[in-house]
Order: structure tokens, then sequence, then C-alpha cells
């Protein structure tokens, strides 16, 4: 992997969680975090990239001090999209990149504990329902959505990105299961449980979504 300075920075991150959650030798942490962090830079990427990981990360730093275990919650955001495939149906991404963290992470030394939570957050990412009284969980899945609340031109952007994700799907197909993920999003009973982040993000988030729903729904019309 070539070490630029963003990937050097990534990887000081990764090994600071690593070790805040009780992984073991540095050398073997930071092999580890290369291999995750090769597979946000695979070609088929274009909004599950490193990007979305930093962002991601950025969160959970910024709002740490609401987690109870906030290196845990780091190493979750580092593996919550680890095994990426448009092609993949339901929640198939999620489990399989809750099994990669167990396995790399109990390789690396970490206390089962740790282990099975950074599982657990993973697995809340496939449809983001977090349930009361989960501070964890409602960071990682609140830093996970950040992008919905974004400015409007960095939203499209971002749902282009999707698009090009999805470009094996026909148009038709994809309008009816985009529209499926974001009717899903907007029935949550919210989207952000983070009293801060809520009452920032809550109200753009609806708003980008109803609008990009909006797009969906008028172009399966005029292709009708």
């Amino acid at each position: 992997m070539r070490q630029t300075r963003a990937v050097v920075d990534l990887l000081d991150r990764w090994l600071i969680a690593a070790r805040g959650a009780g992984a073991g030798s540095a050398p073997t942490s930071t092999r580890a975090g290369e291999q995750v962090l090769a597979r946000w830079r695979e070609p088929h990427r274009h909004y599950h990239t490193v990007a979305h990981l930093t962002a991601v990360l950025d969160v959970v730093d910024e709002h740490a001090d609401l987690a109870v275990r906030p290196d845990v919650v780091r190493l979750a955001a580092w593996f919550h999209d680890t095994v990426y495939d448009p092609r993949a149906a339901g929640d198939a991404n999620e489990r399989d990149s809750a099994a990669l963290a167990e396995s790399v992470l109990t390789g690396l030394g970490l206390p089962a504990p740790a282990v099975a939570e950074v599982r657990r957050l993973v697995l809340l990412t496939a449809g983001h329902a977090v349930t009361p009284g989960d501070p964890d969980g409602a960071l990682l899945c609140d830093a996970d959505l950040a992008v919905l609340a974004a400015p409007p031109a960095d939203f499209d952007r971002y749902a282009a990105a999707i698009r090009r994700e999805y470009a094996h799907v026909p148009e038709p197909a994809f309008r009816a299961g985009r529209a499926s993920v974001l009717n899903g999003l907007l029935a949550l009973p919210a989207l952000f449980r983070l009293p801060p982040l809520a009452a920032r993000w809550e109200e753009p988030a609806r708003d980008n979504v109803r609008r990009e729903l909006a797009a969906l729904n008028e172009g399966s019309a005029g292709a009708g």
C-alpha cells in the first residue's frame, strides 16, 4: 500500500483505537490495519471509500464524549463497510463485515467482550435501528448517516456515487430499490439519536431524502 500522509494518519488512528480497545502488538495491528484499509480502496467503490471511512471516524472523534467505549466505536467504524459488494443481497455485506471484524480483532488479542461489541455495532448499520440507551450504537449509526444532512450539492454527489456503485442495475430496478431504502430511512422514528446531532442534522437530512425520493419518483413517472 502506498504510504501517503493520509494513509499514515489513518493507520495511526487505527493503532490508537486498537490499543485503546485492548489489542496486542503494534506490528501485528499495523499489518491488520493495512489489510482493512486496502478493502476501503477497492476500485468498485465510489461512495463507500476511504473518504467515507474518514468522515465517519471524524464524527466519532468529535463526539467521543457521548460514547461509553469510543475506541470500540472507532473499530466498528473501521469495519462497518469493509466488505462491500453492491451485488450482495440483504444485509450480507454487514454480516460479512461483522464476521471479518470478529476474525481480525480476535487475532489481535482483543478481549472477547470488545470483539462481540464491535460485531454488534457493525450489524446495527444494516438498518440503523438503535434502541434507547445505546449511546455507542447511536454514535456509530449517526456518524454513518451524517452524509444525509450534507449541503444539497454534496448530498447530490453522494447519491450519484451510490448510483455508480450500482451501475450494473437497470434504471427502473435501481429507482425502485433506492426508493425502498430511502423510505425505510424516513420510516425510522429519528435518523439521528444523539441530541446534539439530531438538533443539527435531522431536518436537513429528511429534506435531502425527500428531495431524492421526489426525483426518483419523477424519473419513474417519466420513464413510464
